[in-house]
Parts: C-alpha cells; sequence; structure tokens
C-alpha cells in the first residue's frame, strides 16, 4: 500500500510539472490599456485561461495613456502600452512581452510604394501636402492619425522625429478607425499597428524594408515599439496577476503572440 501511495503521488507531482500545475491559480485580473495590444492581450488571456479556469481576466481597450493612469490610481492590476514609460511615470514597472512594427498605410488606389523616414516625416507634418511630391499622384495628402495619448501615436511621432509637429486631418480613438479612414479615402496615409493591418489599404515599405514579423525582429524595420504589461513597482502582485505575467513571458507563448501579429522578444 505504502508503495503503491508513493507511485501514485510521483505521477501526480509529474503530470503537475507538465502542466505547470494549470487550474491551481483563481481569482481575478483587470486589465486595461492600448488597443493596439488587443490581438496580442486577447490571445494570452484565452489561452491562460483554458489552463486556469478559476481565473477571470477583464481587458479594457482605453489608450495606452489611459491604461498606465489606471495602474497607477489603482483602478486595473495591469495597464497596457504600446509605447516605452515616459520619465514622467515614476512608481511603475515596464514588462515587456512584445514587439511590433507601426505600419505606415495607404489606400489601396494610391500608386505610392516606398518612403523614406523624411518622406514620412515630411508629410505628417505639412511640408509635403502634395503625393506628387513623393512620387504619387498631383492630389492634396490627407493625414489620418491617433489621439493625444495614444501608444500607437507617440510611438509613431518618437520616432519619426516629429513629436508635436504633427498636423492632422483626422484623429481617431482607435486602430480601426484609422485603418477605415484611410481604406475610405483615395489620397489618406496613416499608421496601424502591424498585429492590425489587412487587405483593407496598402502598407508602404519605409527605406526598401516592409513591416513585416522577420524585419521587426532583426531590427531592420525603423518604426518599431514595444508592447509592455505595466504594474506598480515594489508592490505585491496577486497570485492571478504574476501568473499571468509569467505565462504571457514564457517561451511556449511565442507562436500565440506570433499569430496574434506581433514577435515575443528574444
Amino acid at each position: 500500500m505504502q508503495k503503491l501511495f508513493s507511485i501514485i503521488t510521483i505521477m501526480a507531482f509529474s503530470l503537475c510539472l507538465i502542466s505547470s500545475c494549470a487550474g491551481d491559480v483563481s481569482g481575478t485580473v483587470s486589465t486595461s490599456g492600448s488597443t493596439s495590444t488587443e490581438k496580442v492581450i486577447a490571445s494570452l488571456i484565452e489561452a491562460f485561461t483554458i489552463e486556469n479556469p478559476d481565473v477571470t481576466i477583464t481587458y479594457d481597450a482605453t489608450g495606452s495613456g489611459a491604461g498606465i493612469t489606471a495602474v497607477t490610481d489603482g483602478i486595473s492590476d495591469i495597464g497596457l502600452s504600446s509605447r516605452k514609460l515616459r520619465d514622467s511615470e515614476t512608481g511603475l514597472d515596464a514588462t515587456v512581452i512584445a514587439l511590433d512594427g507601426i505600419a505606415i498605410i495607404v489606400n489601396n488606389a494610391n500608386i505610392v510604394e516606398d518612403l523614406t523616414i523624411e518622406q514620412i516625416a515630411g508629410l505628417f507634418t505639412g511640408t509635403f501636402t502634395n503625393w506628387e511630391e513623393v512620387g504619387g499622384e498631383d492630389a492634396p495628402v490627407a493625414i489620418i492619425g491617433r489621439e493625444g495619448g495614444s501608444g500607437t501615436r507617440d510611438g509613431f511621432e518618437s520616432i519619426v522625429g516629429v513629436a508635436e509637429d504633427c498636423v492632422y486631418d483626422q484623429e481617431l480613438t482607435s486602430t480601426g478607425a484609422v485603418i477605415a479612414a484611410v481604406a475610405s479615402n483615395k489620397y489618406a496615409i496613416g499608421y496601424a499597428s502591424l498585429s492590425a493591418v489587412s487587405t483593407d489599404t496598402k502598407t508602404l515599405t519605409v527605406e526598401g524594408v516592409a513591416c513585416a514579423e522577420e524585419t521587426v525582429l532583426d531590427g531592420t524595420y525603423a518604426i518599431q515599439r514595444p508592447f509592455i504589461m505595466v504594474t506598480h513597482s515594489g508592490e505585491k502582485l496577486s497570485d492571478a496577476t504574476s501568473a499571468f505575467i509569467e505565462f504571457a513571458l514564457s517561451p511556449d507563448v511565442a507562436e500565440i503572440i506570433l499569430n496574434a501579429g506581433a514577435i515575443q522578444p528574444r
């Protein structure tokens, strides 16, 4: 009987190791923030809760700035941001879970295929106001972007070097809205997370490099940013929150993140 008990104990322990003791964690985790992280975070939540059915995770797509503020104010357990923390955003920890390219998108009927960083900056600051100036048709440029506080906007403007100098015709509150606006205007240009782009618009190459998973990972695509989970520094996280962050960093979820359109950093 003692020998049988020992065998059963060893088998149970082995199964726990294989499944990472899935289901042992319970509780709730509230997340909020970047709309650009939606596909990635939704995929991670789905996979995590399959293994941990006693954990409920919520996601509120409020934008990066709002997500960071929610953690600062104690409203959310995890803030989701598609930009780095600013120097003024203190008392917080940032955990990079994925890398994302910011694609430059135009209408499918636009004849332009490639732009340099300088040309992109010129278009978004109003230095170039006609597509003819960058190799396109003789037509005025319509600049579409995200609202202030958006991580995508912050990432784009800081990388391209046009922070506070952009002149927008439309400032929209979601990545999907930007894509829809560009898709409906032959002479529009905008930017969107790589994970969100589709055949509804055309993605330009930047200085000859396509916005793609491999070029983001190897660093050859210039306009890219991190997806981060933001938590309070020095504050003990709940078991469920800690388990979810550890899950998001596990090499086992690399394919999940890839299928969601982003790349797990190596």
